[in-house]
């Protein structure tokens, strides 16, 4: 419910608040009532205070009666809401009106108000015109927040559509007349959906919108190639295995933005955020610690049918194949160790009911609370242990890429065989990387976390398959240029979730070592040597712990640049975030800290991942310059080609052997990733500026305005 904080005075619109420019929207007309209706109420009232007074009572009723104007002229547009629109409207200009007319006490001396009615001699009548203002303002905005919804609902529903003629094309020249169409309209629901997810105040719903928005970007890549190769081998059924399952892909994550948008359950919504053994961790030991307080909050059946289902939840980590007998044997262990102090907590919580000590615990018990709450946490953290340490050897693994090298090889060879062979191979990795999503999901510590742990379970259990079926097409035509570039996108898609692993990976770990929340504090702390080289930095032999700092400032500058963006979930914006995490990792590792342990963890990030992920952002900036005028391309380009120099020169680097993890760090980070996020930084402005330049919809523009206006009330 959206109640305003004035106070005493509890004003309740009556109307859910889902998005945050209707909440931000009313904080500063809150404010200015709160003035008026928490006024010092003292027997004789000065000049100024009278002044003040009808100051701020006429700044609401010019704010209200603009609003309402935007508000009658949206109604006017959108005919299926003008009725509910006007009479808000109306009843937001009544209440103005009478706000107006309580607070019109102009210069007169107290004395001389005998006999008006005004604020001061009716509060009664300022607080109802205050609950009727802000009621019918917020139903005004939430109605308003209706046709938003609408427009992502008809946006997608011409998707659809074009959706649908896209799979049906039969010829080269009728699909793409059609794609173009198609991407026009994936470009316009872009737009509008994130919008909508930087507006969403509900944090799940956020990370929904996400998953759903990168699968729809990664897939339109991937319907080009795959249509383009079904239409070059009509007849060949691996293709048209491949195409189908980016169509179904893309439809399932149209379906799930209108879910979230319009808040309808899906039959899978349970799926969306399963039971975790962080969360249940987390409920238990709050049961526990406040039998402190109150000894029935639990009873003795609760607290062991509770700790039996959070042992149950252990099974995925004891019965996975890929689990180590040491591991396997800890988790039991400390399994039976929070049972057994559950037990003695169960004793000790019989010993205080027969004692009749219902407001304080024992002694025996408080020290049974304790001993609980600290297995169940030892647990916590020998899961998170085996699921993190799990992912860091599958990424470090996985980073060579060795299959897909393979798959390509042996496609490009014709050979069906060793296709099948690598298949094999790939399919086996898939399964421990959905596996170890799994796992990470459970000590993921956020719900946001737990949503993005899922998306990155289905995402490789999606592209596992499509991969080795764009393979098979390769092998059966092994001189099809479209059929090479189709294996090619799946490939890209599949090494892009790795990368994004590999980020969540350490959001996750911050979140259970506790060093940040959702983002990373801005370090605004002077920046040593910002103007020297890198090469100057290393000739002065500075120590790793310096450089790391660096490194930690110049990424905490582009995060800052990156937060910037009305578009969050810009892939300029992602990737530039994911060079910045990298960094940041690289820095703890000047700190012992983080996931990288050794040097050699330092030069496989810095090779694969870091490089990776800055060839990525060189192709977004080769898209997004593709959308501007000659000057600014050529700024743009100019820029992408430096990155892609400094990406060679890091590749080149990385293999100069060295001794010492000083030298090390300094090879790799300094050199060249230290240019690399300078160059990111110059640009991330510079492209936020242009990106700007795309024409937002009439209605949010309108919106935008009478936000605008309130914020100047």
């Amino acid at each position: 419910m959206a109640s305003s904080p004035c106070g005493n005075s509890n004003f309740d619109s009556g109307l859910e608040i889902k998005t945050r420019s209707v909440e931000q929207t009313l904080i500063p007309l809150v404010s200015q009532i709160t003035t008026l209706i928490n006024h010092k109420d003292k027997p004789k009232k000065s000049e100024r205070t009278l002044a003040a007074i009808h100051r701020v009572g006429q700044a609401v009723s010019v704010a209200v009666g603009r609003f309402v104007a935007v508000g009658e002229a949206i109604a006017a547009e959108n005919q299926e809401l003008k009725d509910e629109m006007g009479q808000a409207c109306f009843e937001a200009r009544r209440a103005g009106d009478a706000i107006a007319q309580l607070t019109d006490v102009g210069s007169a001396l107290p004395s001389q108000l005998d006999g008006r009615v005004t604020v001061f001699s009716d509060r009664t009548a300022m607080v109802k015109a205050a609950r009727l203002l802000l009621s019918s303002v917020t139903k005004v905005l939430v109605l308003a927040d209706r046709i938003v919804i609408k427009q992502i609902i008809t946006s997608r529903n011409k998707v659809l559509v074009t959706l649908d003629h896209l799979e049906r094309v039969s010829t080269f020249q009728e699909f793409v007349q059609i794609f173009s169409q198609f991407g026009n309209e994936m470009v316009e629901f872009a737009h509008l959906t994130g919008d909508r997810q930087n507006d969403l105040k509900d944090e799940k719903k956020k990370a929904r919108m996400a998953a759903a928005r990168a699968v729809l970007e990664k897939c339109t890549m991937m319907l080009l190639t795959a249509s383009k190769t079904c239409l070059r081998h009509p007849d060949c059924e691996s293709a048209r295995i491949n195409k189908d399952a980016v169509f179904h892909r893309m439809r399932c994550a149209l379906e799930q933005v209108i879910e979230i948008v319009t808040e309808a359950r899906s039959s899978g919504e349970n799926r969306i955020l399963p039971a975790s053994i962080y969360n249940g961790i987390k409920e238990f030991k709050s049961g526990v610690e406040c039998l402190r307080e109150n000894l029935y909050f639990l009873s003795p059946q609760s607290m062991s049918s509770q700790l039996e289902a959070l042992v149950e939840r252990t099974e995925d980590f004891t019965d996975s194949a890929y689990t180590s007998h040491e591991q396997r044997q800890a988790i039991l262990g400390l399994c039976q160790l929070a049972r057994q102090d559950t037990q003695q907590l169960v004793h000790a919580w019989v010993e205080a009911v027969c004692w009749h000590m219902q407001t304080e615990a024992t002694k025996d018990m408080e020290v049974a609370i304790l001993k609980t709450c600290q297995s169940v946490s030892d647990l916590r953290r020998e899961l998170h242990k085996v699921a993190v340490g799990r992912a860091s050897d599958l990424l470090k693994v996985h980073g060579e890429q060795l299959p897909l090298r393979a798959l390509k090889a042996a496609g490009a060879e014709g050979n069906l065989e060793e296709v099948a062979e690598y298949s094999r191979t790939l399919t086996e990795q898939k399964e421990q990387l959905v596996e170890t999503c799994r796992l990470l999901c459970h000590v993921s510590g956020t719900e946001p976390l737990e949503i993005t742990c899922i998306h990155a379970e289905e995402t490789f259990h999606v592209i596992g398959p499509q991969i080795i079926s764009a393979a098979q097409t390769l092998a059966l035509h092994p001189s099809s240029k479209i059929a090479k570039e189709n294996l090619e996108v799946f490939c890209e898609a599949w090494e892009s979730q790795l990368c994004d692993m590999a980020l969540l990976l350490r959001e996750i770990n911050d979140v259970f070592e506790g060093r940040r929340g959702d983002k990373r504090p801005y370090l605004s702390l002077p920046r040593p040597g910002v103007s020297v080289t890198p090469s100057v930095l290393i000739n002065e032999q500075t120590s790793m712990a310096k450089l790391g700092l660096e490194l930690r400032l110049l990424s905490s500058d582009v995060d800052t640049e990156v937060e910037k963006w009305e578009d969050q979930e810009h892939e300029i914006v992602r990737q530039s975030q994911s060079l910045a995490s990298m960094a940041y990792n690289m820095y703890l590792f000047t700190r012992g800290e983080g996931l990288l342990k050794t040097t050699l963890d330092l030069f496989h990030q810095a090779e694969v991942f870091f490089i990776k992920l800055a060839l990525f952002l060189c192709s977004s900036l080769r898209t997004f310059s593709s959308q501007l005028v000659d000057e600014e391309k050529t700024v743009v380009m100019t820029e992408m080609e430096k990155l892609l120099a400094l990406c060679q020169q890091l590749q080149m680097g990385a293999k100069t052997p060295v001794q010492g993890k000083t030298a090390t760090f300094q090879k790799v980070t300094i050199l060249h990733l230290f240019v690399i996020l300078s160059v990111v930084l110059s640009l991330l402005p510079f492209c936020n500026k242009l990106n700007r330049k795309v024409t937002s919809t009439d209605l949010d523009t309108l919106l935008t305005g009478s936000l605008n206006m309130y914020t100047n009330v």
